[in-house]
């Protein structure tokens, strides 16, 4: 690949000058609301602990849950890591107690992807993680989130933008096809508004706005099965 060395330069280039933002602080399980008991399991990399909001209320998790509590007493519990790829998730849920969920949602890929990983190679630990999911917490229902829109992140320079835009568009389409033949799966993608003003100060991670609209599709997506 004749750009490869170029790509490798401004991947260097993007790692050193992105500030690399924390995750926000709250409480990463407790049960909320009233009502129909639901289960629920919030797994994944960075974007999945919240990187980009201030709390963890306003984070993927916290908004989930604000949206579900209304109509359902919810058991919930987040684990995520920023940099987690897909195998050290793998291994982390193999460590946590057997407790049946009822809704997981998986949010990982990116690191794998931006590691210039394979894409089979992605998809394989993909599935991989959906039958960990199964074996460890007989799930009634798992929302696979897409890769972020990549190809519009200001935070990443030309022609890097499109490569690696191309690679999460290629990824998605593999997952989407294969959650299509799972009868617990359904495959969200992520195409939300990529201005600016909503994202985090890192022009990466989401911001409050984006992981609202992320929880709402979610919650709907579950509601809809």
């Amino acid at each position: 690949m004749l750009l490869a060395p170029l790509y490798l330069a401004q991947g260097v280039w993007v790692r050193f000058k992105t500030p690399r933002l924390p995750e926000p602080p709250g409480l990463r399980q407790g049960v909320s609301g009233q009502g129909r008991s639901l289960r629920l399991l919030v797994t994944g990399d960075s974007s999945a602990a919240g990187v980009g909001a201030p709390s963890q209320n306003q984070a993927l998790t916290g908004r989930m849950v604000s949206r579900l509590a209304p109509k359902n007493t919810v058991h919930w519990r987040l684990a995520a890591q920023t940099g987690w790829r897909s195998r050290e998730l793998r291994l982390y849920l193999a460590k946590l107690p057997r407790v049946p969920y009822d809704l997981v949602l998986l949010a990982t890929g990116i690191n794998d992807l931006t590691s210039n990983f394979s894409l089979d190679y992605c998809l394989k630990k993909k599935t991989r993680l959906v039958a960990e999911l199964r074996n460890r917490f007989t799930p009634k229902f798992i929302v696979v989130s897409g890769m972020p829109p990549v190809h519009k992140f200001p935070a990443l320079p030309q022609p890097l933008r499109t490569f690696l835009g191309k690679r999460a568009k290629a990824h998605d389409q593999a997952v989407a096809k294969f959650c299509q033949t799972q009868p617990d799966c359904e495959h969200l993608p992520l195409d939300f508004s990529q201005d600016p003003k909503t994202l985090a100060t890192d022009g990466f991670h989401p911001g409050p706005q984006v992981y609202d609209l992320w929880a709402k599709a979610v919650v709907r997506t579950w509601r809809e099965k």
